[in-house]
C-alpha cells in the first residue's frame, strides 16, 4: 500500500476557471464558456475507468469525488444518496460518476480493494465501506476489517493480499485524483458536481435537489 498523497499540493492546485482569466470575451461568457469546459472534462472518461449509475443518455450528469475515510462522504453516501437514486438515477433523469479521491493511505488502501471486485460489486462494496467507516478507519488494525468487508463481496485473503500490492493501481488513482486537484479546483471531499457546477450537497437532500431540477428545467 505504498503511496504519498501530497494534499497541500492538491488544495493549492489552480482552478480549472483561472486558466480562461485572459479570455477576450465578456465576463458572463467567459463563466458559461468555462462551465461548459469544466463539465466536458468532467464527463471524459477517466484512464481508470468510471463506475457509473444510471442511463448513458440521462439529461444530468452528476460526478463525486470522494475519499473512503471523509465522514462527509460516507453521511452523503447513506443519506442523500440513496434518495437521489430514487428519484432521479433509476428513472433516468441522472447519470451518477463516482471517482475516487483518497486523502490519505487508508482510503487509497480501500479504493483499491473496490477496484479489485468484478464491476457490479464495486458500488455495493462502496456502499458497505462508508457503512462501517467509523468501524474499519478506527479500527488497531483496518486491514482486518476491511478484509471482512471484501470477504462479502467473494474476495479471499490471498486476492486481498494482492489487490494491495497493485503499485500501478495505486499510482493511477493517485494521477487521477491529482489530475482532478488541478482540473476543477477540488480542495476537500465531498467535490460533488452537477452538469459541471459544483454544488455544497452533502448534507440535505434539498440542496441537491435543488441543482438537480434546475438542471433538468434547463435542458428541457
Amino acid at each position: 500500500m505504498a503511496y504519498a498523497m501530497n494534499r497541500r499540493r492538491s488544495i493549492q492546485a489552480l482552478a480549472f476557471g483561472a486558466l480562461l482569466l485572459a479570455h477576450p470575451l465578456a465576463p458572463w461568457a467567459q463563466a458559461q464558456d468555462a462551465t461548459d469546459a469544466a463539465s466536458k472534462m468532467l464527463v471524459a472518461a477517466s484512464p481508470l475507468g468510471d463506475r457509473v449509475l444510471g442511463q448513458a443518455d440521462a439529461p444530468v450528469v452528476m460526478v463525486e469525488y470522494a475519499s473512503a475515510t471523509c465522514p462527509h462522504c460516507a453521511e452523503f453516501h447513506e443519506k442523500v444518496l440513496p434518495l437521489i437514486k430514487a428519484e432521479y438515477i433509476d428513472t433516468g433523469k441522472v447519470r451518477f460518476i463516482f471517482r475516487e479521491f483518497p486523502l490519505d493511505k487508508l482510503a487509497m488502501g480501500a479504493f483499491m480493494l473496490a477496484r479489485c471486485v468484478p464491476d457490479d460489486k464495486y458500488f455495493p462494496t462502496i456502499d458497505m465501506m462508508f457503512r462501517r467507516q467509523e468501524t474499519w478507519k478506527k479500527s488497531s488494525n483496518p486491514a482486518d476489517e476491511l478484509f471482512r468487508i471484501m470477504q462479502l463481496s467473494g474476495m479471499d485473503r490471498p486476492a486481498f493480499e494482492a489487490c494491495l500490492k497493485r503499485a500501478e493501481l495505486s499510482k493511477a488513482i493517485f494521477e487521477a485524483s491529482k489530475k482532478a486537484a488541478e482540473d476543477f479546483g477540488i480542495k476537500g471531499t465531498p467535490a460533488i458536481f452537477v452538469n459541471g457546477q459544483m454544488i455544497d450537497g452533502h448534507k440535505e437532500m434539498t440542496e441537491v435537489k435543488a441543482a438537480i431540477d434546475a438542471a433538468i428545467k434547463k435542458h428541457e
